[in-house]
């Protein structure tokens, strides 16, 4: 397999140069996807997953470039089978990466200006596979090595973090868990305040905002983006469990009264918009890790997962008015969140350099 060469690594944090991690609102140049076909994870849905991803790419690729890596030539030719041929937009990359969840084992992408023009590098993080949960995908951990990036600074942070446990409004705020960030299976030698100091190195961040954890059917031990994401600068839309005997009521509760007690980098209190949970996935006893805020904000569109419930377009209708610019498309993620994870979790945003 050929191997891309790997871009220079950099002496000092991206902050201290000026970087920052911008927010997904802002524009793209792409979007990274992985093509499912790993069986251990999509035994018995890998045709439902694929049809997600079909319905992803069409969605996209009138509005910017969808990079998707295929690990080997019978996953490309599905790939494009199942796609009805090679849409416009869309660039293959021969790269095995264990599974499908890019923004997890994928590079963040950070920008500055400088001397009139804007410049892209990126963080690397380290991916244990969820705290070593699976040994088949920390392939994934080598995945920025094999990618076209020899042009971007490369930072390595030192720290083991995926990136649907952090969501950014791009200008100075970051939120997490407390779950997952703090989990004895990340980063067991760091203290709390050690891991906000390397989201302020490596994020460009200022003012990090703590959830205490995620929801039920979560493998991630509580990924942000499964819970609350930023719409704005200092707004944020959360998934709100109405059902007192849910076991999401509480820890969503919880999280919903911290956020009507915080602020952004600037001390503006943050407004909070509530979105629906679906009702209970369950599949083959299990259940899944299903929630609307796993959406993926686009250059003029806004994917979102929906499951055929009535919910589906509650949610459709309050993030078209958090985004009155953008086109909200849903995309049937039934079978997709069979592998624990959804249109987020499958999804990393390039940024341009213009």
């Amino acid at each position: 397999m050929a191997r891309f060469r790997e871009s220079p690594f950099t002496t000092g944090s991206p902050a201290d140069l000026g970087y920052r991690m911008p927010a997904e609102w802002e524009r793209h140049e792409g979007t990274w996807l992985s093509w499912p076909y790993n069986m251990e994870t999509w035994e018995g849905h890998l045709e439902g997953a694929e049809k997600a991803f079909a319905q992803m790419i069409a969605a996209l690729t009138p509005h910017e470039t969808v990079h998707l890596a295929v690990a080997n030539a019978d996953v490309e030719a599905r790939a494009l089978k199942a796609l009805q041929g090679k849409p416009d937009n869309l660039v293959l990359h021969r790269i095995e990466t264990g599974d499908v969840w890019f923004r997890d084992f994928g590079p963040t992408f950070l920008v500055r200006e400088r001397d009139g023009k804007r410049e892209v590098g990126y963080s690397k993080w380290k991916y244990n596979a969820y705290g070593n949960k699976y040994q088949d995908l920390l392939i994934g951990n080598d995945v920025p090595d094999k990618m076209p990036l020899q042009s971007s600074e490369r930072f390595d942070a030192g720290i083991v973090l995926e990136g649907g446990s952090i969501d950014v409004n791009g200008t100075g705020s970051v939120i997490t868990t407390e779950s997952c960030l703090l989990s004895p299976d990340r980063n067991p030698g760091l203290t709390k305040e050690q891991i906000e100091q390397k989201l302020r190195d490596y994020l460009g961040v200022t003012n990090v905002l703590w959830l205490k954890e995620g929801i039920a059917g979560d493998d991630t031990t509580g990924h942000i983006d499964d819970i609350t994401r930023f719409t704005g600068k200092s707004t944020v839309v959360t998934v709100v469990e109405d059902d007192p005997q849910d076991e999401n009521y509480a820890p969503l509760q919880e999280n919903l009264h911290r956020l009507q007690t915080m602020r952004d980098e600037d001390g503006t209190p943050l407004t909070v918009v509530s979105l629906p949970m679906p009702r209970p996935c369950i599949v083959d006893g299990r259940r899944m890790a299903a929630s609307y805020a796993n959406f993926y904000i686009a250059n003029s569109v806004v994917i979102v997962p929906i499951y055929s419930q009535n919910a589906d377009s509650e949610t459709l209708d309050t993030l078209q008015k958090c985004f009155p610019d953008r086109r909200v498309v849903g995309i049937d993620c039934r079978e997709l969140i069979w592998g624990y994870g959804s249109v987020h979790c499958a999804t990393q945003q390039y940024i341009l350099t213009k």
